[in-house]
């Protein structure tokens, strides 16, 4: 048993993804599987086997408490008895009426998404919180506290700082709306708030965003079509669409086929779907209407996305990926609005 304690801080806890058992020296460790799961272990040796004690997952239990349960086995080792009656007399955690975090996060998105602008952005809600949040899924939504949320945000704070800031205040509208129904105690701080709150706590966005979107330079937007043109996935047409019109990435994934006027080579985006909430009308080019006439195919219903596989619209990620497909590691799909004014 290691005699070197408290090797892990917090974070490095809220980050370590590498299946494996990870020391904090004392026969304590945090113990990630292949598939994520993340749990305390205590590790004794005795007759020459080693036999190892679950003290619980690491999203419930903290590293403080695991350390101090750990320190009451090493008592217990110590004075010649069991380290698992140290378990045995730790007070029951309390049982919760309330539903988990992740049926309720998918209840509550189905009564508000009617709402909502377009289909991508539903898809978006639900890949963020699939993707970032799976691991407040199985908390019931009243037990859920800071350390928890802090747990999700932490590796990907410094890493994806938009992604984060999308998935914080997701998080907390989520927990919002149980409070406003009951379902968590009305006096409760929301622990994913950002304002004297998670802003003391993390450090702010504004130091970690790169402000402005890396752009292609304007001479070099024909040879980047010539290319682009090469290739036939419809992420590759959608971010064709995106240069023609210096249209925003979620305007043009969103673009269904009753916006569009071959005829009269017009793009009509609803106010519905603007981010300035007013209707814009985008004059086509004939290099647009060349694009758009060859991904229509036949009869198309005006709710059809123009940019879709198999019925279901591409996500915001699908451009990003084509671009670093192409090593194009300097260049970002909003940059392009940029070139287009250049």
């Amino acid at each position: 048993m290691s005699r070197v304690l408290n090797k892990l801080t917090a974070r490095q806890v809220s980050a370590l993804k590498a299946p494996g058992r990870h020391s904090d020296g004392g026969g304590l460790y945090l113990r990630v599987t292949p598939h994520g799961a993340r749990s305390w272990v205590f590790m004794i040796t005795k007759a020459g086997k080693r036999t190892e004690i679950g003290l619980g997952p690491a999203l419930t239990v903290s590293l403080s408490t695991a350390r101090g349960i750990a320190g009451s086995m090493r008592d217990a080792v110590a004075a010649g008895g069991d380290p698992r009656e140290v378990i045995e007399l730790q007070p029951p955690a309390e049982a919760s009426l309330s539903p988990l975090f992740g049926d309720f996060a998918k209840s509550y998105i189905e009564s508000i998404e009617s709402g909502w602008r377009n289909q991508v952005h539903r898809q978006q809600w639900r890949n963020s919180l699939r993707d970032h949040a799976y691991a407040l899924d199985q908390l019931a939504v009243d037990q859920i506290k800071t350390d928890h949320v802090l747990a999700v945000l932490q590796p990907i704070w410094t890493l994806k700082p938009e992604t984060a800031k999308r998935v914080r205040g997701r998080i907390e509208r989520i927990l919002d709306a149980a409070k406003a129904r009951g379902l968590r105690p009305s006096d409760a701080m929301n622990p994913a708030a950002w304002r004297g709150h998670l802003a003391l706590l993390l450090p702010p966005l504004s130091k970690l965003s790169r402000g402005h979107h890396a752009a292609l330079a304007w001479k070099d937007a024909p040879r980047f079509l010539i290319e682009i043109r090469k290739r036939e996935a419809v992420a590759a047409r959608c971010l064709e669409f995106v240069i023609l019109t210096a249209a925003r990435s979620g305007e043009a994934l969103g673009a269904t086929w009753g916006e569009i006027d071959l005829e009269e080579r017009l793009w009509t985006v609803s106010a519905a779907r603007m981010k300035a909430g007013i209707e814009h009308v985008v004059p086509l080019s004939s290099a647009a209407v060349e694009l758009l006439s060859g991904m229509k195919k036949g009869e198309t219903s005006a709710s059809a996305a123009v940019f879709a596989v198999k019925g279901s619209p591409r996500s915001n990620m699908a451009m990003t990926m084509l671009l670093r497909r192409m090593q194009r590691h300097n260049v970002t799909v909003h940059g392009f609005r940029s070139t287009f004014r250049d």
